[in-house]
């Protein structure tokens, strides 16, 4: 559950890409604070800068000015051996599970790959056993699936099988960007529940990435609505869904009918 303890935050943050008469603003002077153990959603459509924001904190994407601060201290990246310490505790979930690994890696690999990031010394029977309980985890069996590349699993498997690999390595920020849109909806409040169930389980920050406002109220602590770079609204998912205060939040929610007519919106 959500905790009063910060665990990152991000002051003025701004990424320009490109120069002069090409340059874009894709993120403006955007700042917040995410707590140990808190869900939070950056909601908005397509190029409204939510993706490259959740690089930035990913340290994917270098800011263009302003900064960030991990555990209460300025985020530092600049070496190889800083960015590895960091990705311990900062991991994702993309939207194309496929582009996440690799291709020519069988599962058994994959997960052995989880094993070794940590630095943990085990033997072979020891890690089958955290493999295995990785696997069971996700509702997968490890024994069906090891040999296997990527590309003969399904989408559905494919997510699982991410979110096994966030079971292994226990971090302590986990950013979420689209992990449902693939998979159908049955799929979709099954792989949900799995990743609730690892915030309960290891107080982990979750950050989801979508555009689905119906998605981020029901899992979130706390709403971020971003248009064009900048954040126009946020506070805790009730307060924001129920009384939105920004004509642009107004438009997501009266797109999505149950919510528009769960609240009554109009």
């Amino acid at each position: 559950m959500k905790t009063n303890e910060v665990l990152i935050s991000g002051r003025h943050l701004t990424k320009v890409f490109g120069y002069g008469k090409h340059k874009t603003t894709a993120v403006d002077d955007v700042s917040f604070e995410f707590h140990k153990g808190e869900i939070i959603s950056i909601v908005g459509e397509s190029g409204s800068g939510k993706t490259t924001l959740a690089k930035m904190i990913m340290g994917l994407l270098k800011e263009s000015s302003g900064s960030i601060s991990y555990m209460g201290k300025p985020r530092q990246l600049k070496r190889h051996a800083d960015r590895k310490k960091y990705w311990k505790h900062i991991q994702a979930i993309f939207q194309d599970p496929f582009s996440s690994f690799n291709q020519f890696y069988k599962v058994e690999k994959l997960l052995l790959d989880c094993i070794r990031l940590q630095g943990l010394k085990l033997s072979k029977e020891e890690q089958l056993q955290k493999m295995k309980e990785a696997c069971s985890f996700v509702n997968l069996k490890y024994e069906e699936l090891h040999n296997k590349y990527p590309f003969e699993l399904s989408g559905g498997q494919m997510q699982r099988l991410m979110i096994a690999r966030i079971f292994m390595l226990h971090p302590q920020l986990l950013i979420a960007d689209e992990p449902t849109s693939m998979v159908d909806a049955c799929s979709r409040s099954t792989i949900l529940d799995m990743l609730l169930k690892l915030r309960d389980e290891n107080e982990m920050t979750i950050i989801f990435i979508t555009h689905d406002v119906g998605l981020a109220y029901y899992v979130s602590d706390t709403l971020y609505i971003m248009e064009r770079g900048k954040v126009v609204e946020s506070g805790p998912a009730e307060d924001v869904i129920i009384h939105p205060q920004h004509p642009y939040t107004r438009q997501l929610i009266s797109d999505v009918p149950k919510v528009h007519e769960a609240w009554d919106l109009s």
